[in-house]
């Protein structure tokens, strides 16, 4: 394979109280990464996907920021129980919620593309990445509108304000609080993306802030391709309604031992497992971080969504489970030890 999409233990060097329900975990993780992507952390017997807030560009330290989740089973445990000189387990940093490339700007007459960001919440960490790494690394200019119920619980605001401060000719926030100004509007997202219709868009927070939004760009003329979300949750389409007759079979080889599965029609194959009780990794449902990868050793397969896997990977027969459909009768699958 050409990448590791394994688990690594870490060491937590330090920890950062953001808000009172907010915590950074600044992880001793010599890892590559870009900014907007994220980590999978292994804990409680499930994985969650947190992004980093730190940059490439600007941070010498690895960091992940976690909000805690009012029944959260792993952020409530990384709250409560994680302390400096702990070890984790995460996968290497994943995910494609990244500044594009060949946008770097500057070049004499050449004018930044702009970026423009939405974030609901703790939907500020990678955005806070990616504007660190473009104010740093590049000459685009950068506004942030960052949703939040009440000033308490507003993320980063110093390392905001500390931009804004270093950056006043490219870098702008605004902060809407709900109880001070109720939910944000439609009309509010297309005022505050104004006249910059080729800005590229980054949107990252609760999914229906994010339909919000997204809505909102594309009434203004924003195309499609200019809006990038970051989501940790399905975002393809739902597959046609599961026909209750068998449509082929499946071997699914877990921890290294075989089981042969009715597949059904439109059905994925770690839909298909967890219908059986079988529990193999995943955690993203997306097709972005890798977590739920195998291989297909018999058979073939096709995926409705791939963010994590680069061609030679497929060409070998890896496969995204969340997002791997047969495509023959029958189709063997083994997941790594």
């Amino acid at each position: 394979m050409g990448r590791d999409h394994g688990f690594h233990p870490v060491r937590i060097t330090r920890i950062i109280q953001e808000t009172p329900d907010t915590r950074t975990y600044v992880l001793d993780a010599p890892f590559p990464y870009r900014a907007g992507q994220f980590v999978t952390i292994k804990a409680c017997g499930t994985l969650r996907s947190y992004s980093m807030s730190s940059s490439p560009e600007t941070d010498t330290e690895f960091m992940t920021t976690v909000k805690r989740v009012p029944g959260g089973l792993v952020s409530n445990w990384m709250h409560d129980h994680l302390a400096p000189g702990d070890v984790v387990e995460t996968t290497l940093p994943a995910g494609v919620f990244c500044l594009r490339e060949g946008e770097e700007a500057g070049g004499a007459g050449e004018i930044a593309t702009p970026v423009v960001a939405f974030c609901g919440g703790s939907g500020i960490t990678p955005i806070l990445s990616l504007a660190k790494s473009a104010l740093a690394g590049t000459g685009r200019p950068v506004r942030v509108l960052a949703a939040d119920r009440d000033a308490r619980s507003v993320i980063f605001a110093d390392a905001l304000d500390e931009l804004a401060e270093r950056y006043p000719d490219r870098f702008a926030v605004r902060h809407h609080l709900d109880d001070r100004q109720g939910f944000l509007t439609a009309d509010q997202v297309r005022k505050f993306a104004g006249g910059d219709t080729d800005a590229d868009f980054y949107l990252c927070g609760p999914a229906p802030f994010m339909e919000l939004v997204e809505n909102a760009l594309l009434t203004h003329g924003i195309t499609p391709e200019r809006i990038f979300v970051e989501r940790f949750a399905q975002t393809a389409d739902p597959p046609p309604e599961a026909a209750p007759e068998q449509e082929g079979t499946l071997t699914l080889v877990l921890s290294g031992k075989p089981h042969t599965l009715a597949q059904r029609s439109g059905e994925t194959f770690l839909e298909c497992a967890r219908r059986a009780g079988l529990a193999p990794p995943f955690s993203c449902e997306a097709g972005n971080c890798a977590t739920c990868i195998a291989q297909v050793t018999a058979g073939e397969a096709k995926m409705r969504v791939n963010n994590a896997l680069d061609e030679d990977e497929v060409a070998e027969g890896w496969v995204l489970t969340c997002q791997g459909e047969p495509t023959t009768p029958h189709v063997t699958v083994v997941y790594e030890d």
